[in-house]
């Protein structure tokens, strides 16, 4: 079991372990050693997002790499793919991000990509792990600089170099007629974001694009605009925009609202992207991989256009490695591997491209609206179909946990009790304390039936963990929004 790695790689607040600096310094000089043992002059991309806390946590990480003999290119702010990328571009050893995504501006993280773009493998983590201290003041690798030190070097430049190889998929594209509301989280995607999007010619109304340091996805972004949908529709109307587009903080995630303040998420994109790959031959396996979570308005959706649909447990690192896996079955291929989440976490891969990028998909979506012939973002999200289905997340501390087995028995006596109720998904978060539940119904429960299922099978969770009336969050995921408990 992973001490730090989550599934995310390694979050928390920062000044508690481990987001201290005193363990980024450690955590620098056995990733370092491990990532780049028996190497000459190994290269190490590092990039961050707008929270405070980021430059000093890139600062202690950076010691402790050139002290295990790396070298570190810095190119600052970034969404995190543009890192992935840009270490693949220039054949680095690794790539770092520190991020916490859409988590809160307290809170930060620190994730790694290995060669091939991929987020490590969990026996890599496991060799760092060896090397790291197991709680404050205790000893980890004994800490000595490698013989020879590494070279710390600017790599701002490297930032356009990300923004010409978005620009590359698309210069046959014109956005001239388009007005998009863009959502750029105050985070990642802030300088990028606008900039790809006016050289194509749109006119862009810009928000949430003046990072401070602690308004990181506060009142923004693509999580808050799943559940309070409204504050971007109403600019929609009021500027008369063709839809909006709203990222997360580090710009990995993007969902859309149409002309008409209707939310357009992974389900809707995974959809339609499927159905234009197909279009012109470049989807891989003729397939779309997504996780459990999904809707199965998408799954109907692609079944009636003769497509796959590969189910992998909730992550974007499963979708990544199944997409990974698909192409070993096709060497050669030059088709793209589909794949994401409903929370707008979708990935294109091909030779470049290893990891989902926010910006890019979003692209591909509005590449899919102008071939579609579709009048608008509406007509053709309309064709996909969701059934009504909630995502509740509940507050579990760091109590006790019920087993798998407790949660099958728990999900076997509600499909046989409540009619109409299609599908359950259960699990704890691998990233924040929190217990997760999918509840989707077949029509015959509405999404305020379901949500009431759903806080009553989270009290349960919660008394298991010691929690008394602990904070219940329901997420309309067929609409957009949030329901009351």
């Amino acid at each position: 079991m992973a001490e730090f790695f989550g599934t995310d790689g390694i979050r928390g607040t920062v000044g508690e372990w481990p987001l201290t600096l005193e363990f980024c310094l450690r955590l620098g000089h056995a990733a370092g050693t491990v990532l780049c043992q028996g190497l000459k002059s190994p290269n190490i991309i590092i990039g961050r997002d707008t929270r405070q806390s980021g430059q000093m946590l890139q600062e202690a990480l950076t010691a402790g790499f050139l002290g295990s003999g790396a070298n570190v290119i810095d190119i600052g702010v970034i969404p995190t793919p543009g890192v992935a990328w840009v270490m693949r571009s220039i054949d680095a050893e690794a790539g770092v991000v520190i991020s916490a995504s859409h988590n809160p501006p307290e809170q930060n993280g620190i994730k790694f990509f290995g060669r091939d773009g991929q987020k490590l493998p969990a026996d890599i983590e496991g060799y760092i792990e060896q090397l790291l201290p197991p709680a404050p003041g205790q000893p980890g690798l004994e800490y000595r600089l490698n013989d020879r030190i590494g070279h710390l070097r600017d790599g701002a430049y490297l930032q356009e170099r990300y923004i010409q190889g978005l620009l590359s998929e698309h210069l046959d594209v014109s956005l001239e007629d388009l007005t998009i509301v863009l959502d750029c989280a105050n985070g990642a995607a802030y300088r990028v974001a606008p900039e790809v999007f006016g050289r194509l010619g749109a006119r862009t109304v810009v928000i949430h694009a003046s990072p401070n340091g602690w308004n990181i996805n506060a009142s923004s972004g693509s999580e808050h605009v799943r559940r309070q949908i409204r504050d971007i529709g109403m600019l929609i109307e009021y500027y008369q925009a063709d839809f909006g587009v709203a990222f997360d903080g580090d710009a990995d995630r993007v969902v859309f609202v149409d002309e008409h303040g209707s939310l357009v998420d992974g389900d809707h994109m995974l959809g339609i992207l499927a159905r234009y790959l197909d279009s012109q031959n470049n989807l891989l396996d003729r397939s779309v991989v997504t996780t459990w979570m999904r809707n199965s308005g998408l799954k109907t959706y692609l079944e009636g256009s003769g497509l796959g649909l590969y189910e992998v447990p909730v992550g974007d690192k499963y979708v990544v490695e199944k997409l990974f896996e698909m192409r070993e079955r096709y060497p050669g291929t030059r088709a793209i591997g589909l794949g994401g989440e409903q929370s707008g976490h979708v990935a294109l891969l091909d030779d470049r491209h290893s990891t989902g990028d926010g910006i890019r998909t979003a692209l591909f979506v509005i590449r899919a609206l102008c071939a579609s012939g579709k009048p608008s973002l509406s007509a053709l999200t309309d064709e996909i179909g969701k059934l009504p289905q909630i995502i509740a997340s509940a507050f579990v501390g760091q109590g006790p946990r019920l087993g798998k087995t407790e949660l099958s028995e728990m999900e076997a006596q509600l499909l046989r009790e409540k009619i109409g109720l299609l599908r359950i998904n259960q699990r704890y978060s691998g990233t924040e304390p929190l217990f997760r539940v999918m509840l989707e119904s077949d029509g015959r429960l509405t999404e305020s039936d379901l949500a009431a299922i759903a806080v009553s099978l989270c009290r349960q969770v919660q008394a298991v963990a010691g929690i008394v009336q602990g904070n219940i969050d329901i997420l309309n995921s067929t609409r957009g929004g949030v329901l009351p408990v």
